[in-house]
């Protein structure tokens, strides 16, 4: 290999070292630590700012409202390699850079997605609708712009189930929080120790599943 060979290779070796460097942010406030990395060069700054702000606006309170002893420490990367949404697992919080380019606006899959963190239910004893409406209802209850996302609770329909999860199962449970609250958190806490068992709605209630499901039906407005 010649001089200018070696010295190419080198250079190569800089930029791709320089590169990872760059690609790495680290923000921390008000006790919360926030690394931000992304293999998206065309990643647009003001929406990486505005999912670093949206993090820092939500996490703590759902910290607040759920468990105070979640993860200090959280991780973001937009990847362009991810072909889903978003996914979340042992406090990192993957996007797909395809789904940020289309969806701008849709800020509080950030909401969504570190509720996961928050909810840290491990292997749990809990069906996956149920996990998957108490993220969503955070996101109802403490997203920052659902209404700029024209995200919503969707309307009743006949075929519609408690069991649907996502934004049909948050919407049963707003409405459920209407005249049980603290419902939802005492479910959530459960989940998160490893003591649910479906009868725990009934404690909390006086009525099964089934039963507050047959009521919302009755009278489905939030």
């Amino acid at each position: 290999m010649n001089k200018k060979s070696i010295f190419l290779v080198f250079a190569v070796i800089c930029l791709l070292f320089n590169s990872k460097l760059s690609a790495q942010e680290v923000i921390k406030k008000n006790g919360y630590t926030l690394s931000f990395e992304s293999n998206f060069p065309a990643l647009d700054p003001a929406l990486k700012k505005r999912l670093i702000k949206t993090f820092f606006e939500v996490y703590p309170k759902l910290a607040k409202e759920y468990n105070p002893s979640t993860l200090k420490n959280v991780k973001f990367f937009v990847d362009t390699t991810y072909d889903g949404v978003a996914a979340t697992a042992d406090g990192k919080v993957t996007y797909s850079s395809i789904w940020m380019v289309k969806h701008p606006e849709d800020i509080d899959v950030v909401t969504h997605e570190v509720m996961h963190i928050v909810q840290d239910y491990g292997r749990s004893v809990g069906p996956g609708w149920l996990t998957e409406g108490i993220a969503d209802y955070a996101r109802y209850k403490f997203g920052v712009d659902n209404a700029g996302a024209k995200w919503i609770l969707p309307a009743l329909k006949p075929e519609h189930s408690y069991k649907n999860s996502y934004r049909i199962t948050a919407r049963f449970f707003a409405w459920l929080e209407k005249s049980k609250p603290g419902t939802i958190k005492t479910v959530d806490a459960s989940l998160r120790d490893h003591t649910y068992t479906p009868a725990i709605w009934t404690r909390l209630t006086g009525k099964d599943l089934d039963g507050l499901w047959s009521d919302y039906v009755k009278n489905p407005e939030i």
